[in-house]
């Protein structure tokens, strides 16, 4: 199943809340991304990057430049998520 992201936010202490097209809203951590995969330290060592997050078009991920980003998947299944 392909879900699609309408809005994503940037929150403090490396939380993204993320908004769906079916109503789900996700609160996915990237903390444990900085381990796992080295560009990611890129969001919290460079000033201002990680608030620039958007969603890709189409609405099947979210990125920060075009070396860091996640698909909806990820989001969606490994986020704690809540029903609007």
């Amino acid at each position: 199943m392909f879900y699609t992201v309408k809005s994503v936010e940037p929150k403090d202490n490396y939380v993204l809340s993320v908004l769906f097209t079916d109503g789900v809203r996700t609160e996915y951590d990237i903390k444990p991304l900085f381990e796992k995969w080295e560009v990611f330290n890129d969001l919290k060592n460079i000033y201002g990057l990680y608030q620039q997050v958007r969603v890709d078009a189409g609405g099947f991920g979210i990125s920060w430049n075009d070396e860091i980003d996640l698909a909806s998947d990820e989001l969606r299944l490994n986020g704690s998520s809540e029903t609007l």
